[in-house]
């Protein structure tokens, strides 16, 4: 798959606060059905608690949170990463969302895979998995874009909004991944204020 010249994934930085607040409340009728972090009254203290997070994760290696940014302006229009890493079974999670105004263009297909190439290149996961609602369609499309495996339909699977729901889970392995792309490199800090901003393609 090529490169959307368009977009580029790299980690998040202090100053991307106001622009994750923004695509958040561009998005927020859509993401407050699917993502249990979005609150109606989601607000830029959020944001800022969101990337504060992102930082000590990658630092405590625990996680792998990367935004993804319009490489035309620099804002922030969703975002992507490793979660849920179990170091023994070497397995984790890819999570995604796209702020509404940049949906159907192919970006989380884009950034999901920058997202498997770092889990099984840097980090060297051998599985990783895409958990979503039954109802998530857009989701599982994805899913099957990047050429994971429908397993199941898992019973309790996710925890939402208070409630256990069944949840379809896909994997990805990495003879799944296209042939010839090269593994982008582990990003390992954020690009100083005003520069270019790193790209994981």
């Amino acid at each position: 798959m090529l490169p959307l010249n368009n977009y580029h994934v790299r980690r998040f930085e202090e100053s991307d606060a106001p622009s994750l607040y923004a695509a958040v409340e561009a998005s927020l009728e859509e993401l407050v059905d699917w993502m249990p972090w979005c609150r109606r009254d989601y607000a830029l203290a959020d944001a800022r608690a969101w990337i504060d997070f992102t930082q000590k994760a990658w630092s405590e290696k625990t996680e792998f949170p990367l935004g993804i940014f319009e490489t035309s302006t620099g804002s922030v229009v969703g975002g992507t990463g490793i979660n849920q890493i179990n170091t023994a079974c070497r397995s984790g999670n890819i999570g995604y969302w796209v702020s509404t105004p940049h949906t159907g263009r192919g970006v989380a297909r884009y950034a999901a895979l920058q997202a498997a190439l770092i889990g099984f290149g840097e980090l060297g996961l051998t599985r990783l998995e895409i958990v979503t609602l039954p109802h998530n369609v857009a989701s599982q499309r994805v899913a099957v874009s990047l050429g994971a495996t429908r397993e199941c339909e898992a019973r309790n699977r996710l925890y939402f909004h208070g409630t256990p729901h069944d949840a379809v889970v896909f994997s990805l392995i990495p003879e799944d991944v296209a042939a010839g792309i090269k593994t982008p490199a582990l990003p390992t800090a954020p690009p100083p204020p005003g520069s270019t901003p790193r790209r994981t393609s």
